[in-house]
């Protein structure tokens, strides 16, 4: 061969992402690594596969028309040896999974170090982004996130069956300006506002008697991460719009308080999904078994 397998991995990848950061974290290796594989295999072949500026990876013709030739016989590759797993008793190898910051959280230690727990000769790797990724095509063995974000076609198997959704202010804020007794009382609050992957500010979802709507809610804060959020609700920020899993232990201690809690119903909760298809490696049949097995209400 003229190239060896880790090298069309490498050209597919860089192909796929555009670029040599993101081809090189799904490959577990370094830029300049890739780039130098790449390299190596232009020299080899006498034929440049991309050209390179300061801001862009961008296929050449003749790159075009090589990744078009060698993605199906790569893809048939690794059919290959996901029907070779099949014969597996154990699983092995690396388990990548693409998820949310906050989905990682609720699910780490009961699902992944479990999994890590049981098979610790498997190599796992999660992946937190805000935005939805196509898992199939950067090479992830499956994603988790909440319900409405999994894509249509893929195999979902439920982790959570619901999350509620929460209201909360600590009791120094609720000292200074008092308590909102329905959602329009919000519009004289000081609210955490949040940004979400796209860059829209995520509008504040209401429910009751059968009505839905939501709220664009005032605030001098905004936050992309819910942690951080969590963090401002604690010092008396302003109030915050969070999930119940994340503020148990402060509703617990009262540290923070929840208010409009009859104005606010639980939405569908995380969900394992997957690319559908007859064989499913080792690795991941063990993560879809440990689910079944620990999904939780």
């Amino acid at each position: 061969m003229r190239g060896t397998l880790a090298e069309l991995e490498a050209v597919v990848a860089v192909a796929v992402h555009g670029g040599f950061r993101a081809a090189a974290r799904e490959l577990g290796i370094s830029s300049s690594a890739l780039s130098q594989q790449i390299a190596v295999l232009e020299a080899r072949i006498g034929v440049r596969l991309f050209n390179r500026t300061t801001r862009s990876v961008v296929l050449s013709s003749a790159g075009e028309q090589f990744v078009a030739e060698i993605t199906p016989a790569l893809a048939a590759i690794r059919k290959a040896v996901d029907l070779a797993d099949e014969h597996r008793t154990e699983p092995s190898g690396t388990l990548r999974i693409n998820t949310s910051v906050g989905a990682a959280r609720m699910v780490l230690n009961p699902v992944l170090l479990e999994y890590k727990r049981r098979y610790p000769q498997m190599a796992v790797e999660i992946v937190t982004e805000g935005a939805l990724v196509d898992i199939n095509a950067q090479g992830f063995d499956a994603g988790i996130r909440i319900r409405e974000a999994v894509p249509p076609d893929m195999v979902i198997l439920p982790i959570s069956r619901f999350v509620r959704p929460v209201i909360v202010g600590s009791p120094r804020y609720f000292e200074r300006f008092g308590r909102p007794s329905v959602p329009a009382d919000l519009m004289d609050h000081d609210c955490i506002r949040g940004r979400m992957a796209s860059g829209s500010v995520y509008h504040w979802e209401f429910e009751r008697h059968g009505e839905t709507f939501t709220m664009n809610v005032p605030g001098l804060l905004t936050l992309d991460e819910s942690d951080l959020m969590l963090r401002a609700a604690r010092e008396g920020a302003g109030l915050a719009y969070l999930n119940s899993w994340q503020v148990g232990p402060d509703l617990a201690n009262n540290t923070l308080i929840e208010v409009l809690e009859d104005w606010l119903s639980p939405y569908p909760g995380l969900c394992l999904y997957y690319p559908g298809r007859r064989h499913i490696p080792a690795k991941l049949r063990a993560l879809v078994d440990l689910v079944r097995e620990v999904a939780w209400d």
